[in-house]
């Protein structure tokens, strides 16, 4: 089957499932809008989906081998700003592109169905909340996804904006692609009072700054400068009223990095310059871990396997050796089992290029839905048809 043509034929359809996800974007775990999106979907589709944890499995074919096609679906807790005329309104964005991931998704298993006939083994899919949170994956694994039937290897696909017109593939076979992240809270306890009398108190808000500024020290005069190291506090809130020094005031923040030494010695430092920080100024610290996700690395000769059926279907030219120093959650399932990991180009040339993953303004070329449609398909027909004990 010539999937791309597939695609091109259900792309109306894919545009409006996209404008679907990003219209009723939603964040974290909890995401009843997408799980009955997609399990309506699918069950149109003619297959027969179930709840996984807080997201949603399906099966095509059957026997081994088995390859999981993933999916995230989650957006950010931020306002959406891209003048879109389907953007969402309830304070959520869609600023990373995982409705498209969920979109993409969805018109390949519309694809894989029509073809199902000609499946040498089983494709799952596994469509993903909580991917910015790092916690879908483990909840879906935790819940089973990786067994009944157990998958042999996974694949998944990531769009990527700015100025790249649709058309690129970038992958990495077998170096760190991209980075572990640990990320944290981090409590201060001081002693509240009145602001015009700081000596009857201790201040939280203090405490706060200087712990920020010791932790910037860490990645300047600690971290191994030939490791990438990248030490971000996005949270820091205490206090409510310019005359009241607060009781309380916390901060949360992640620490990226692509080696494992320096994930555990700075995750360790972290703690302790939060500790004693806190008490040099007469409070306390205490850190709660949020997430835990190792380095993205993906399996070599998997990996060179999809790169070789992308190149076949002739739709985007391949880019090796990306790395990035984001984080994934894919990376819990990449250290399960064989797996592949690519970015799709999905921007513009023009002004709607102009921003990057992340910002309420970015905006994301749906030109690249059938390329992401069909490259899943054909990637999951071709290594079912290389790996299935019943070739013809």
């Amino acid at each position: 089957m010539d999937f791309y043509n597939e695609a091109k034929k259900i792309n109306d359809e894919s545009v409006e499932n996209r404008r679907y996800f990003h219209k009723t974007a939603e964040v974290g775990l909890e995401m009843p809008l997408a799980q009955e999106y997609v399990m309506k979907k699918l069950t149109e589709y003619g297959l027969s989906p179930k709840k996984c944890g807080h997201g949603v499995t399906a099966l095509l074919g059957k026997g081994s081998p088995v390859l999981l096609l993933r999916a995230d679906m989650d957006a950010l807790p931020m306002e959406e700003l891209s003048g879109e005329s389907f953007a969402c309104t309830s304070g959520h964005a869609h600023a990373c592109g995982h409705d498209f991931h969920a979109a993409m998704l969805l018109s390949a298993a519309k694809l894989l169905k029509s073809a199902e006939a000609e499946l040498k083994g089983t494709v799952k899919l596994m469509f993903q909340p909580a991917e910015e949170t790092f916690e879908g994956s483990r909840d879906m694994i935790a819940n089973g996804i990786l067994e009944n039937p157990h998958v042999d290897a996974a694949l998944a696909f990531h769009v990527a904006p700015g100025k790249m017109l649709p058309g690129l593939f970038m992958y990495n076979a077998g170096g760190v692609m991209m980075n572990s992240v640990d990320g944290f809270r981090i409590d201060i306890k001081g002693k509240g009072g009145h602001g015009a009398y700081p000596n009857l108190s201790v201040d939280p808000l203090n405490i706060a700054a200087q712990t920020y500024i010791a932790l910037e020290a860490l990645i300047a005069r600690e971290a191994d400068p030939e490791k990438v190291c990248v030490l971000t506090i996005g949270q820091l809130h205490g206090g409510n009223a310019a005359n009241i020094i607060p009781d309380t005031a916390f901060m949360e923040g992640t620490l990226r990095t692509n080696d494992k030494g320096q994930k555990d010695k700075l995750s360790a430092r972290i703690a302790e310059t939060a500790e004693k920080t806190a008490a040099l100024y007469g409070g306390k610290a205490e850190i709660t871990k949020l997430s835990d996700v190792p380095p993205l690395v993906c399996d070599r000769d998997f990996t060179e396997k999809m790169a070789g059926y992308m190149n076949e279907l002739g739709i985007a030219k391949p880019y090796p050796n990306m790395k990035a120093n984001a984080s994934e959650d894919f990376a819990v399932i990449a250290a399960a089992v064989p797996s592949a990991f690519m970015y799709l180009s999905a921007g513009f040339e023009d002004e709607r290029g102009d921003h990057s993953a992340h910002n309420p303004k970015v905006r994301f070329n749906e030109d690249v839905l059938p390329i992401g449609a069909a490259g899943l398909a054909h990637c999951a027909v071709r290594w079912l048809e290389e790996n299935s004990p019943r070739k013809n």
